[in-house]
């Protein structure tokens, strides 16, 4: 491996560990949320607020990271993100109500939000053309890691809690398993922000800072022999004749004509990422799971398959997508997204649901078997006419409490379908809308007003990612998990036609050329 190539590799990798903490601090709630909702007796809605006030702080964090780090710079930000996330993670693993809980959780969401914005701008702005899309991808590639690690350390502290060892008993993995799944971040936090010191600060930014010197020091290192660094570093410089400029621009200038396309373009693909229902199944994954019949256990090891399934098509995503290029990849993931979700769709909507008395036998002695009498024996045509069954028979508090049970006790369905389908789903959101959204980002909008367009379609992007996850603990409770995928799937098809007849290719080009072509002047 060249020096150079070496050097950009190592930084981007550091600067993408935001994105490993940002997947971790995603993930690591859908194996806590279970738990926190019977402890602090919450409804659908609170729980769907524990998971989603995150990325609520993470949106309005989004509408500031840029253009603040276009002020005092992409590291320094970075380096806040990392303290954010270090006290979430602590003051999670203590809170001792729902609301300390959430509190800290908006706090790491600050935190969320600025690297997600800046980590990818960063190492766009480092990388040379030929390796950009590669290096962008290692900030998806960290994420999905992170959520791969949170899948397994949820299902590892939720064995530990059932451990006869003296060690894990002293621990409380069992009374504090949800404590124990929020604090581990804050370990690779502090990783974090002392591997940032090791991170020259971004060249491009540099020089909208008229630090011309220690641009030309960084571009040299970033450059393969035989490269003009100072010829690359003057078209930096001309394309950035209005100097600094880009933290005074008012949000007005994204709104330009000659924006329309390109704003266009990153608004409707952030909004895909998001409606497609990714974060639903992060987020929510033993739920999922749980709904299917397996059980708690069987929901928390299979939520491990998710984190795997991610990380191995991130990993094919990288390899292809400087070789394929975006626009293929977008079609292939989104076409696999929408069968994906018909084909849930699909098993939800033929379940059944009867108890049967050696089901009920089998039951959690906590449950009021007499109070069942009346629903043995009878069959149900879908998830909601069972669960409302359930709440009149026990009361909606012990309903859901035991719902994994009572569920598992009743449903028939074939479980490998969801299985499939959900890891599908994930195979084609991880070779596609995944990363690829983001090099896109790094790669549509020009150099003076970067910053400010990324923080905007990020922001619009976290939102709908909010309102996803807000509403999916209900959307399962009121319309059914049914109807949940279908509209999912719905969504997915849409923005395959969005992509074949909009979305323009981008692989190969430079920043400055990609300007020319998709910004036409007023």
């Amino acid at each position: 491996m060249k020096s150079s190539t070496f050097y950009i590799v190592t930084t981007a990798l550091i600067v993408a560990l935001g994105g490993f903490l940002m997947g971790f601090d995603a993930s690591v709630i859908s194996g806590v949320n279970k738990f926190i909702e019977i402890e602090f007796g919450l409804t659908k809605l609170q729980v769907g607020w524990s998971v989603s006030s995150l990325t609520l702080t993470a949106t309005l964090a989004m509408l500031a990271a840029g253009p603040l780090s276009d002020a005092i710079g992409r590291r320094r930000v970075l380096k806040f993100a990392a303290v954010l996330y270090a006290i979430s993670a602590i003051g999670s693993a203590i809170a001792p109500s729902y609301t300390m809980l959430v509190i800290a959780r908006m706090i790491g969401g600050v935190g969320v939000g600025a690297s997600l914005i800046i980590a990818p701008m960063y190492i766009a702005e480092i990388s040379p053309p030929q390796l950009r899309g590669r290096m962008v991808s290692f900030n998806q590639l960290n994420i999905v890691i992170g959520i791969s690690v949170a899948f397994f350390t949820n299902y590892l502290i939720l064995q530990l809690g059932k451990s006869d060892a003296s060690w894990a008993q002293s621990l409380k993995f069992d009374e504090w398993n949800w404590r124990w799944m929020l604090g581990l971040e804050t370990l690779p936090a502090v990783l974090y922000f002392l591997g940032l010191y090791f991170v020259p600060r971004s060249p491009r930014w540099l020089v909208m800072k008229g630090e011309f010197d220690e641009a030309m020091m960084v571009m040299k290192r970033a450059s393969d022999e035989g490269v003009d660094a100072e010829a690359e570093l003057e078209k930096i410089r001309n394309a950035m004749e209005v100097g600094d400029q880009t933290s005074k621009l008012p949000l007005s200038e994204l709104f330009k004509k000659s924006m329309a396309l390109v704003l266009t373009i990153g608004v409707v693909v952030g909004v895909l990422q998001q409606i497609t229902g990714i974060n639903s199944v992060f987020f929510y994954a033993p739920m999922i799971f749980e709904q299917s019949g397996v059980g708690t256990d069987a929901s928390f090891s299979q939520a491990i398959y998710v984190g795997l399934t991610n990380l191995v098509f991130t990993l094919i995503a990288i390899a292809l997508i400087d070789k394929l290029g975006r626009k293929p990849l977008l079609l292939i993931g989104l076409a696999g997204i929408a069968i994906c979700m018909f084909v849930l769709a699909y098993s939800f909507n033929t379940a059944e649901y009867q108890l049967a008395e050696t089901a009920v036998a089998s039951l959690p002695a906590d449950i009021n078997k007499e109070a069942l009498a009346d629903v043995v024996g009878v069959s149900f045509g879908s998830d909601l006419e069972y669960k409302a069954a359930m709440q009149e028979a026990l009361g909606a508090a012990d309903a859901g409490t035991y719902e994994s049970e009572l569920v598992s006790g009743a449903i028939t369905i074939n479980p490998m379908l969801v299985l499939i389908g959900i890891l599908g789903f994930v195979a084609s959101f991880a070779i596609s809308i995944g990363p690829v959204m983001w090099v896109l980002f790094s790669e549509l909008f020009p150099n003076a007003v970067r910053g400010l367009a990324i923080s905007f379609v990020g922001l619009i992007n976290s939102g709908v990612s909010f309102l996803v996850q807000l509403v999916f603990p209900w959307e399962l409770a009121t319309l059914g998990a049914s109807t949940t995928f279908l509209i999912y799937g719905v969504f997915g098809l849409i923005g395959v036609f969005f992509v074949l007849f909009i979305v323009p290719e981008t692989k190969g080009k430079s920043l400055e050329e990609l300007e020319a072509i998709l910004v036409k002047e007023d």
